[in-house]
C-alpha cells in the first residue's frame, strides 16, 4: 500500500485512475491543477505522483521540475492524449519515471504504478545500505562534544602538520588510538598506511620480528624472509601502543629508527630506510619508569616532541550521553536492530556510572545494551548490571544544593558558552543564569 498524487484537469479520468489504484489497495489524492497538485505535495507523504502533461496554468512539465527539485527521488509518471515522441524525450530528460499515452487500461495504470513504487523501495533501500556501509567502514572517530576535546582536536591537528614524534598518555580506553588515527588522517601522510602495533602483546622477540622483520634462518620458524610493520608503514604513521611495555633491546632499536630512521631486520646484516612517522601511546608513568631505570631516558625524550593528553570519561561527564548516542548508531546498524532512542531512566543511568573502563567500556555497554533492546528504546533492563549498582560516587556529607552547584560550576568551565552548558545540563539557558547566580557562578 502506497499513498499515489494524481493530477488531472479532467474529474473522469481522475476518478478512473483513483478507482483503479484504490483497488489495488493504494492511498489516492486527487489534484484537477498544477497549483493543487503543489499544495498537496508539500502537506502530504506522497510515494509516486500521475500527471497530466497538458494542463491550464502550470503544466506537467513544470510541475515534474519542481517535484524534482523538492524531491529528487521521487517517481513521477506523465500521462497525457496527445503521445509524441518529443514529449517523451522532454518527460525523460526532466526526470520522469515513464510516460503513458492516453487511452490506458486500468491494468496498465496499476502496472506502471508498481514498477514505480518498487524502484522507489529499491531505491530507498539502497540508500539505507549505502548509510549503513558509510557508518560501519567510517574511521573509528576521536569524538568531540565539549570545549576540553575540540581544543585537543584543534591542537592535534596542527600537530598532524609536521612530521614530530607525537605522545599520546592517557588511561586505558579514553581513545588514545582514535586520537592517533586522526593525527594521521590530518596530515600530509593521510593517503599513506596507518599501521597499529600493540606493545604489549608479544614477548620481545616476537614483537622485534614484528615491528623490525626478520630474514629468513633468524630463528626456529623463519622459514622466509617477512617485513616488519615498519616498512608496511612506508609513507604513513606507526602507532605504537602502550610503548611503556617495550623491552630494553627492542627500545635501543626504536631509539636508533627515531635518529636515523634506519634498521636491520632480525638476523639480517642489510641496512633499511623508512620514512615512517612515529606516534606512541602509553597509560604509563613514563617518567616514573625512567627514574626507575625501567625505560631508556633518551627514547623517552625522542617520543616526547608533542605530548598530548587523552582525558578520561569522567573528567567529560556533559559527553557521556552523546558519545552513547553516536555508539548507539553504530550498532544500531551494525546488527539490524531499530535501536533510536535511551529512555529517560537509561539516560540517568548512563549518566551517573563512574565508566573506569573509560570510552571502551562506554561503547561496549552500548553495543549490548542494543542487541538485548527488544524496541526502539534503550531501558534500563537492557543495561549492564553493574551500571545500575556502582553509580559515580558521590561525596555524602554534600547537600543536593551542593551537588548541584558543583556539577554546573564543572559543565560552565567546558563549556564555550551558556548555551551550550545548557545543553549539555538538559536545561535552557534562562533556567540556567537563574542557578548560576543564585549559586554566585558568574
Amino acid at each position: 500500500m502506497a499513498s499515489i498524487l494524481v493530477v488531472d484537469d479532467d474529474r473522469n479520468i481522475r476518478s478512473t485512475i483513483a478507482a483503479a489504484l484504490e483497488s489495488a489497495g493504494h492511498r489516492v489524492m486527487l489534484a484537477e491543477s498544477a497549483e493543487n497538485a503543489l499544495e498537496k505535495f508539500q502537506d502530504s507523504s506522497a510515494e509516486a505522483v500521475l500527471t497530466d502533461v497538458r494542463m491550464a496554468g502550470i503544466n506537467g512539465f513544470k510541475l515534474l521540475e519542481t517535484i524534482k527539485r523538492a524531491a529528487p527521488s521521487m517517481p513521477v509518471v506523465m500521462m497525457t492524449a496527445y503521445g509524441s515522441i518529443p514529449d517523451a524525450v522532454e518527460a525523460m530528460r526532466l526526470g520522469a519515471y515513464d510516460y503513458v499515452t492516453k487511452p490506458f487500461t486500468a491494468e496498465q495504470i496499476r502496472r506502471v504504478v508498481g514498477r514505480a513504487l518498487e524502484l522507489q523501495g529499491l531505491r530507498a533501500e539502497n540508500q539505507k545500505l549505502r548509510e549503513k556501509i558509510e557508518l560501519l567502514t567510517e574511521p573509528e572517530a576521536f569524538l568531540t562534544f565539549s570545549p576540553q576535546t575540540r581544543k585537543l582536536a584543534e591542537t592535534a591537528a596542527q600537530v598532524a602538520t609536521s612530521n614530530a614524534t607525537v605522545l599520546i598518555m592517557g588511561e586505558s580506553g579514553t581513545g588514545k588510538s582514535m586520537l592517533a588515527a586522526y593525527i594521521h588522517r590530518m596530515s600530509p601522510r593521510k593517503n599513506g598506511p596507518f599501521v597499529q602495533v600493540a606493545c604489549t602483546t608479544l614477548s620481545e622477540h616476537l614483537l622485534e620480528s614484528e615491528m623490525f622483520g626478520h630474514v629468513r634462518g633468524a630463528f626456529t620458524g623463519a622459514i622466509k624472509d617477512k617485513p616488519g610493520r615498519l616498512e608496511a608503514a612506508a609513507g604513513g604513521t606507526v602507532l605504537l601502543d602502550e610503548i611503556g611495555d617495550l623491552t630494553p633491546v627492542v627500545q635501543s632499536k626504536m631509539l636508533r629508527f627515531l635518529q636515523e630512521k634506519t634498521f636491520e631486520r632480525v638476523g639480517g646484516s642489510q641496512t633499511i630506510h623508512v620514512d615512517a612517522r612515529i606516534i606512541a601511546a602509553t597509560n604509563q608513568d613514563l617518567e616514573r619508569l625512567v627514574a626507575e631505570k625501567r625505560f631508556r631516558e633518551d627514547l623517552y625524550y625522542r617520543l616526547n616532541v608533542i605530548e598530548l593528553h587523552a582525558p578520561a570519561l569522567r573528567e567529560r561527564p556533559g559527553e557521556i550521553l552523546k558519545m552513547a548516542e553516536h555508539y548507539a548508531r553504530q550498532a544500531a546498524a551494525a546488527h539490524n536492530k531499530p535501536v533510536r532512542e535511551f529512555e529517560p531512566a537509561a539516560r540517568d543511568a548512563l549518566a551517573a556510572y563512574a565508566w573506569p573502563g573509560n570510552i571502551r567500556e562506554l561503547r561496549n555497554a552500548i553495543e549490548r545494551a542494543v542487541i538485548l533492546s527488544g524496541g526502539e528504546r534503550i531501558t534500563v533492563s537492557d543495561l549492564p548490571d553493574k551500571i545500575l549498582a556502582e553509580p559515580r560516587k558521590l561525596d555524602h556529607s554534600l547537600t543536593l544544593e551542593e551537588l548541584e552547584r558543583r556539577h554546573i560550576e564543572l559543565v560552565l568551565e567546558q563549556a564555550m558558552t551558556l548555551e551550550e552548558a545548557a545543553d549539555m545540563l538538559g536545561i535552557n539557558v534562562a533556567t540556567l543564569w537563574r542557578k548560576r547566580r543564585k549559586y554566585g557562578l558568574d
